[in-house]
């Protein structure tokens, strides 16, 4: 198990994902080509799995897809941006995709924005 996979807890396959999006899986593929979702490959046999914490009630969670484009033009990988994405920070409070699922992008942004400088 790595460091991801114990931040990020839950995970769905790309088929979980596309039931809980309502959606084929090719779509969900789509979604992750696009930068809507992020997936890495995890788990015994390997597979691509999506964070389950980046959807809810049958969506994308807010503001995700945006956060996504502004780490990977930081430079960060799909490991890594979930890793700053998963892990908790006290002056936010709480984890960077917890605000997102609330709705509150401002600064998460910002500090993601900040990562490229």
């Amino acid at each position: 198990m790595t460091d991801v996979d114990e931040l990020v807890g839950t995970w769905l396959t790309l088929p979980d994902a596309a039931e809980q999006l309502g959606v084929e899986t090719s779509r969900v593929r789509r979604l992750i080509d696009e930068g809507q979702l992020v997936a890495v490959r995890r788990g015994d046999p390997v597979v691509r799995s999506v964070p389950a914490a980046m959807i809810m009630d049958g969506e994308i969670a807010p503001h995700l897809a945006g956060t996504i484009t502004v780490l990977r033009d930081a430079g960060f990988g799909d490991e890594e941006l979930l890793e700053w994405l998963f892990t908790a920070d006290e002056t936010l409070p709480g984890r960077p995709i917890d605000q997102l699922r609330q709705g509150q992008r401002g600064e998460v942004r910002r500090r993601a924005q900040a990562l490229a400088f």
